[in-house]
């Protein structure tokens, strides 16, 4: 195991915690987590625990965003033929069934489009433009790609069809010219959170067009509405509410940033996913062993709300609704996720998602595949040890896992990884995944000359190059990550909020500790360390699944043993059986298991008293 660096966070200012801590009635461990957070007044705090609609940001401040909306209604009061058009991950796909589920309700004359991974590639591709243009589309809403379509926008103006593009990634160096494009990240773009996923734009788009139809937005003072205004204002929340699960899937999925905007979308996208699921997603779900609760309990016990037996958080969508929702797109057609998506009868429904998990089934045979091969040629390749980045390129790889290979590379050897395979346009095609402390897309432009297409952000992107450009740009990409990437960065670092000791998790500490969520990044759940534990002899350690170690800690300043699971510990088995002294990094979470909840140590990293 890569022995990890531990970084205890002091990047706050103690005087601002204390008086945090005052101001709201808590510990300083937990005022330290706020003001970690960025959260140091009671004011802020307020909203970080009670995050409400009303905290959401005018959507006609994006840039765009006016003319976005006119076109639209233009192309509704002339009955044009619209498309919705998304990229083929779960960001795309849920962008294209919120946006296409709420105008289909108002404009029949409609469509959705998913370009295909192997033929078209990412983002819109001239093919789609030509199918838009046989079926008679006047009018493209292109969502979580487009930014860097140039060539495509130009070719679809000449065949007299308008785009507007929402999309969250990073602008080139010239704008698409479409009649609006809807992008945060527009140097030119005034709008104040910049980091909406790509189904976040969309739900901007649709709240937009509801708020121009019902005359108020949920950014309006509550005190300064008419009485038949407060009635819009509610309708307008109720009929918003209905989307943010799809806000919520893409928002876990893709891994944004858990603040701002973002942490209230997924807040209340949660909770309809947990009182009031769609029939794709409940379906979806019954593969990863969630189940519905039964009629009698819920009639048993009327004021518990959740819908499933256990209410979902973050890491459910992450790890049971992402992976599946992906694979129809990287194994067989994404066009399956969005019809899960839409599909409002619970049987149809169930028939997408059992054909979706098999091929989520396909696609873990695959990248297990892909896996294993990249890891031989790493570690019997003289010629690949001792670099500082992994450029792997194979013909066998199917390109659907090609992403996933490439983050399970970073996690064994951290290094920023490229994995590659060739398109069938003949073209080397693949991921890039990244390292925190390196800014993989900055590496990729500084390629570009060598390259046919690249997007994304700092830690993942998509490539595209011609095969004899390819040992150039395996060189000069090494150089690149050489020359730019600090020293300490080849060692994994474990951030620690702060020391805990066991007599500090109070039910009260709980409590507060469970309304930091919803988690995701730049809001992570807290990592605590705490010192001189040892393992409970009542309870032995064992090694469960594959390398997995869990025990019993203890510790002399509280009569509390909590359970802990350490993934991919169990080389520490026998020291922690020897009774030796240790401390611990690691998460407080709730642990379900048949039935019952318990709070258990979700371990990162263990140190043994030298």
């Amino acid at each position: 195991m890569k022995e990890k660096r531990w970084i205890i966070r002091k990047d706050y200012d103690i005087e601002v915690v204390d008086k945090l801590a005052d101001s709201l009635g808590v510990d300083k461990i937990i005022a330290t987590l706020l003001v970690e957070r960025g959260v140091t007044t009671f004011d802020e705090a307020k909203n970080f625990f009670r995050p409400g609609l009303n905290q959401l940001h005018d959507p006609f401040l994006m840039k765009d965003m006016d003319r976005a909306i006119l076109r639209i209604n233009e192309a509704i009061r002339k009955k044009e033929r619209m498309l919705i058009y998304g990229d083929y991950d779960v960001d795309g796909t849920s962008a294209v069934a919120l946006v296409y589920s709420y105008f289909h309700t108002l404009h029949m004359n409609i469509d959705f489009y998913i370009p295909d991974r192997d033929t078209e590639g990412y983002g819109i591709s001239f093919k789609g433009i030509d199918y838009a243009k046989s079926t008679g589309v006047k009018l493209i809403i292109a969502l979580d790609c487009g930014i860097k379509a140039v060539e495509q926008a130009d070719y679809a103006s000449s065949l007299g069809i308008d785009i507007i593009v929402g999309d969250h990634h990073l602008p080139g160096e010239t704008l698409p010219r479409c009649c609006a494009v809807l992008d945060p990240k527009r140097e030119d773009c005034p709008y104040p959170y910049k980091e909406l996923s790509g189904c976040g734009i969309g739900f901007k788009i649709v709240e937009a067009y509801m708020e121009q139809k019902i005359g108020v937005r949920l950014c309006d003072s509550d005190s300064e509405l008419t009485v038949s205004q407060k009635k819009n204002m509610e309708m307008l929340k109720l009929k918003l509410l209905r989307y943010l699960d799809l806000v919520a899937v893409s928002i876990a999925s893709d891994i944004v940033p858990m603040t701002g905007e973002n942490r209230v979308l997924a807040t209340f996208g949660l909770k309809v996913i947990n009182t009031c699921p769609r029939p794709g997603l409940e379906a979806i779900l019954t593969y990863g062993h969630i189940e519905p609760r039964s009629k009698e309990d819920r009639a048993g016990n009327p004021e518990k709300e959740s819908y499933f037996v256990k209410d979902l958080n973050i890491s459910d969508l992450v790890f049971l609704v992402g992976p599946r929702i992906n694979a129809a797109g990287r194994i067989h057609s994404a066009f399956d996720s969005v019809r899960l998506l839409l599909a409002e009868n619970r049987e149809i429904a169930s028939q997408l998602a059992e054909e979706i998990n098999n091929y989520n089934s396909e696609r873990k045979d695959l990248d297990t595949q892909a896996t294993d091969e990249a890891r031989r040629r790493l570690e019997s390749d003289s010629s690949l040890a001792g670099r500082h980045s992994i450029v792997l390129f194979s013909e066998d790889w199917h390109r659907g896992v090609v992403g996933i290979v490439a983050s399970r590379l970073v996690e064994s050897y951290y290094r920023p990884t490229i994995v590659l395979t060739r398109s069938t346009d003949d073209l080397y095609v693949g991921s890039a995944r990244s390292i925190k402390e390196f800014d993989i897309h900055a590496a990729l432009e500084e390629c570009s000359d060598l390259l046919e297409h690249f997007g994304g952000h700092k830690s993942a992107a998509g490539v595209s190059l011609r095969p004899e450009n390819f040992d150039i740009f395996v060189q000069r990409f090494e150089e690149i990550v050489a020359r730019t990437m600090p020293p300490e960065a080849t060692v994994p670092e474990i951030e620690i909020d702060a020391e805990l000791r066991f007599s500090d998790i109070t039910p009260k500490f709980l409590r507060i500790l469970k309304q930091f969520s919803p988690f995701g990044p730049d809001n992570n759940v807290p990592v605590f360390v705490t010192r001189h534990l040892e393992s409970n002899p009542l309870q032995p350690p064992r090694v469960v699944g594959v390398n997995h170690l869990k025990f019993s800690a203890l510790s002399s300043d509280s009569p509390t043993a909590y359970p802990a699971i350490g993934f991919q510990l169990g080389e520490y088995y026998h020291r922690v059986s020897r009774q030796e002294m240790f401390d611990v990094a690691y998460q407080l979470e709730e642990n379900f298991w048949r039935g019952k909840t318990e709070t258990q140590l979700n371990v990162k990293d263990i140190r043994f008293a030298e």
